[in-house]
């Protein structure tokens, strides 16, 4: 049986951002049988534009073939002004491209992160989920993890990282039900 291959895209491209690290502790921890992999260059993707559908460049066709070769995708984001950062609007909007046969599609997704608020990210988490969803990724929506971090350590919260490596596991072992 081979490996579980889950892309993370992390929404913030500050090296030091929480999120980050987050994503970094996923792939040092992740379960038997599953390989988490950061996809790096989205700061070199450039902003979603349809005169460039024909030839996006290097950076758009190595983010597509990640995802494309992946089993699952994982976003790992923070929250910026209540919603998703562009650098993952951009990304779901490259990858859901052309409409209804971009690699998102029938693309098994969840969405996790922090952010120092009581909501932890969720509308960010929400936002992200619902564009991945009218993109073609089938949403694993009990696998939405979204930490508030201003009154706790997520890296040594028990309850908070028990939370993020279930949320992992059920997006690996996530089947979509038979049509």
């Amino acid at each position: 049986m081979t490996d579980t291959r889950i892309a993370v895209l992390v929404g913030s491209l500050r090296a030091d951002s929480i999120n980050r690290k987050l994503a970094e502790k996923l792939v040092a921890e992740a379960p038997e049988g599953v390989v988490l992999e950061i996809v790096d260059g989205l700061a070199d993707v450039p902003f979603f534009n349809e005169d460039l559908e024909a030839d996006p460049g290097e950076a758009v066709s190595q983010l597509r073939k990640v995802i494309d070769e992946a089993d699952r995708v994982l976003i790992v984001t923070p929250e910026y002004n209540g919603t998703m950062p562009a650098v993952i609007n951009n990304a779901i909007d490259w990858l859901s491209r052309p409409y209804a046969a971009g690699v998102l599609k029938g693309k098994i997704l969840s969405v996790v992160g922090v952010a120092p608020t009581p909501y932890g990210a969720k509308w960010s988490h929400a936002d992200a989920a619902r564009s991945a969803g009218i993109g073609g990724a089938i949403v694993v929506e009990d696998a939405i993890v979204s930490q508030p971090v201003h009154e706790i350590d997520v890296f040594t919260d028990a309850e908070a990282q028990a939370r993020f490596r279930e949320a992992v596991e059920k997006l690996a072992g996530y089947q979509p039900a038979a049509v």
